[in-house]
């Protein structure tokens, strides 16, 4: 049975891992006292003493709990942005590619996706991965996600009986084009330029839609819609990823259809001149807890999926 420590229990990602661990057989659980939980000594013994670390942790304090790890056979599982660009770090969306999954598998060192870029890669690199669009291309993401995205501050904004009026509709942020999630929408894609990236966060509590468009003359010659359903039909086949030829009802898609899962659904709208490539999931799941979880499963050898609420 593994060891595992998750520092930043208390935050909204870590207390969902705890909840998708807490009946697991094959793991026991280090949860320190309330007093030991903020003790950068305790940390640092609980850190040393694990098989493995999730960290649900601000960036700088990420990077700190990292650097308290001195046990070699410690396996690192980072749900912050502190290393998505490191090359010594290991990506955790084994979605893209088999290698990637083969890298998790080995990997003592792991940095699971943003939210928003988890959606946008997993559209984006098969794509570019298969020559259907090449690296030079100027590509837009629209995404929608719940406030849970934004911590237990945004939570408590949306959730105050004083909240702001400006708060009942979506708000769109991130406006300056420096959202952090861009430096790995554009390193791990392999992208020249980072995409237009335009963010919304609206009133309700999770759940996200990814959209990139694309028109027909962004494509490879000879390709079309009909090419890049095929392509995620083949690469996204569960069980965690999968690919739905229809999701929309009626017209609508709904941001948070996945709300509670740890699932996400690859689908693709529009016509032959002007494509929609969209992933729906929960921000707190796949883009998140159900992301370290996963992982979690990948090192120790189990089953992508156990304990997951697909």
């Amino acid at each position: 049975m593994k060891k595992v420590f998750v520092d930043g229990s208390a935050g909204t990602t870590g207390l969902r891992i705890l909840d998708r661990l807490r009946d697991r057989d094959d793991v026991e659980l280090l949860i320190p006292g309330e007093q030991d939980r903020k003790n950068k000594d305790s940390r640092r013994e609980a850190l040393n003493l694990c098989d493995i670390a999730l960290l649900c942790l601000p960036d700088e304090a990420a990077r700190e709990a990292a650097g308290m790890v001195q046990n070699p056979e410690t396996i690192v599982i980072d749900a912050s942005s502190a290393h998505r660009t490191e090359p010594d770090w290991t990506y955790g969306l084994p979605e893209l590619s088999g290698p990637m999954e083969d890298q998790i598998r080995s990997s003592k060192r792991i940095t699971l996706p943003g939210c928003h870029a988890s959606g946008f890669l997993a559209l984006v690199y098969p794509l570019l991965a298969n020559r259907v669009i090449q690296k030079d291309i100027r590509l837009t993401c629209f995404s929608v996600t719940g406030y849970s995205g934004g911590g237990r501050k945004m939570i408590g904004e949306y959730e105050s009986d004083l909240r702001s009026p400006l708060l009942d509709a979506p708000r769109q942020y991130a406006i300056s084009q420096e959202h952090k999630h861009l430096r790995e929408m554009q390193h791990i894609s392999g992208l020249e330029k980072a995409p237009a990236f335009c963010p919304v966060v609206a009133d309700f509590y999770s759940g996200m839609a990814v959209t990139v468009p694309l028109f027909q003359e962004d494509l490879a010659y000879n390709i079309g819609i009909d090419d890049i359903k095929d392509i995620y039909r083949s690469r996204y086949q569960g069980p965690v990823v999968d690919y739905h030829e229809k999701v929309s009802q009626n017209g609508f898609l709904s941001a948070n259809s996945y709300s509670g899962k740890d699932s996400m659904c690859v689908t693709v709208e529009g016509n032959k001149d002007r494509i929609l490539l969209l992933a729906i999931y929960d921000n707190l799941g796949k883009g998140a807890s159900g992301a370290a979880v996963q992982c979690l499963n990948l090192v120790l050898d189990q089953d992508t999926a156990l304990g997951l609420s697909l």
